[in-house]
């Protein structure tokens, strides 16, 4: 019985003893086989997806449902990631180029709309005296340039119509020099041109005197009634032109360099759909909110028909002015890793590098590359988690964010 159990634990001996033998025969022959399809020698085969186990043979990977990829020793060490060209057409790894070209910033914003403080007109009261009638009677009234306002009472007009009355006929010289100055008097009190030219025709004071509006706007401020007495200084009313109106926007100071004092921008409002209002960037204002880290631009825009009014909101469309040409790649190939920005460039025969960038201004899914990068390079546009997966196992790059490695 004894004789029997030697020569059954001996023969299956001998089974495992080759079948190791066959074993490692099989693994040898599949890897000169691919060294031999190749030229290079294979180091081991391993799982992109599980790149910390090795295995010394090819075959199925036990994790995911695909082949083993080798990989070879000349793939060792450097900077350069290598991916099987068959991993990289099945998980659709995408390529674009570095090119070169000019790009248009474009900046969105909000605003809301502001009288236009330049066309604002005072009447002003440099005399003291009282108001016996008013034509405007409530705060934003439209007016018209030329038209009354109200009718007014000046002693010291009626005093210097007067002088200037006995001076009308002067023959002189001298007399004339001084009806000159009398006129002029006559204006520097303030009494209305068409009461001074009233007074050459008719040749007849008139106690009473009638203020006309300067422009064409709005009463912003009425600041007397019928019956009111004034005090020389005293605003009587302030008037608002509408041809142009301000319109002020918040923009995120980090955006702030797309916009320049002149460029252009196209207004929308609520209240007129469908209709665009052209606007130019007067001034970039110099009061960054420390809340929000937006800083105020002042745009002015034509208002022809009075349509915007103040404190319409606005929608804002800038366009810059930039026409420089910059290194541009489709911005689905910037890589944020939180220290800093990276981007996978491809090379010939499968490899990879990560280059460090730096990035310019992103219009329409392209971005402008300041630095790091050089025309007609190919770069990742798509699957860079793969070849994240192939540099940890290098540590080449540790994924793609570690700027020193040890390989």
């Amino acid at each position: 019985m004894n004789h029997l159990h030697l020569k059954l634990i001996a023969a299956a001996l001998a089974i495992l003893i080759a079948g190791i033998a066959g074993g490692y025969w099989f693994a040898r022959e599949q890897t000169q086989s691919a060294a031999q399809e190749t030229g290079r020698r294979v180091l081991y085969w391993h799982d992109p997806m599980v790149p910390s186990a090795r295995f010394d043979k090819p075959g199925k990977s036990p994790f995911m449902d695909m082949q083993l990829v080798p990989v070879y020793a000349d793939e060792e060490g450097g900077a350069a990631v290598k991916v099987s060209p068959v991993v990289t057409q099945n998980l659709g790894i995408r390529l674009g180029t570095v090119e070169k070209a000019k790009l248009q910033p474009k900046l969105a914003a909000v605003g809301s709309v502001a009288f236009d403080e330049r066309l604002l007109e005072v009447v002003q009261a440099r005399v003291e005296g009282y108001v016996t009638r008013l034509h405007v009677k409530a705060p934003l009234e439209r007016v018209r340039r030329g038209q009354p306002l109200a009718e007014i009472v000046a002693p010291a007009w009626l005093e210097a119509q007067e002088e200037y009355l006995a001076l009308l006929d002067a023959q002189s010289e001298r007399g004339q020099s001084i009806r000159d100055a009398a006129r002029q008097r006559l204006a520097v009190l303030g009494v209305p041109e068409t009461t001074i030219r009233d007074l050459d025709a008719r040749r007849k004071t008139t106690a009473a005197a009638t203020l006309v509006a300067p422009i064409d706007g709005v009463v912003a401020e009425l600041a007397v009634r019928e019956g009111t007495a004034f005090m020389p200084g005293s605003a009587l009313f302030r008037i608002n032109g509408l041809k142009t109106v301000w319109v002020n926007a918040e923009v995120p100071e980090a955006q702030v360099s797309m916009i320049q004092p002149g460029s252009q921008a196209t207004v929308h409002a609520t209240a007129w759909p469908g209709i665009a209002f052209t606007g130019r960037v007067a001034a970039l204002l110099p009061d960054v909110d420390p809340q929000t880290r937006t800083l105020p631009v002042r745009m002015v825009v034509d208002n022809p028909q009075f349509q915007l009014a103040p404190g319409m909101f606005v929608s804002l469309d800038f366009e810059g002015q930039d026409d420089q040409e910059y290194l541009v790649v489709p911005s689905e190939a910037v890589i944020m890793t939180g220290e800093r920005t990276v981007v996978v460039v491809a090379r010939g025969g499968g490899g990879f590098d990560v280059a460090a960038v730096t990035l310019g201004v992103e219009v329409d899914g392209r971005t402008a590359i300041l630095s790091g990068l050089e025309a007609g390079q190919s770069v990742v546009l798509s699957g860079q988690f793969l070849i994240d997966s192939e540099a940890s196992l290098k540590s080449a790059v540790s994924r793609l964010s570690t700027p020193d490695s040890t390989p």
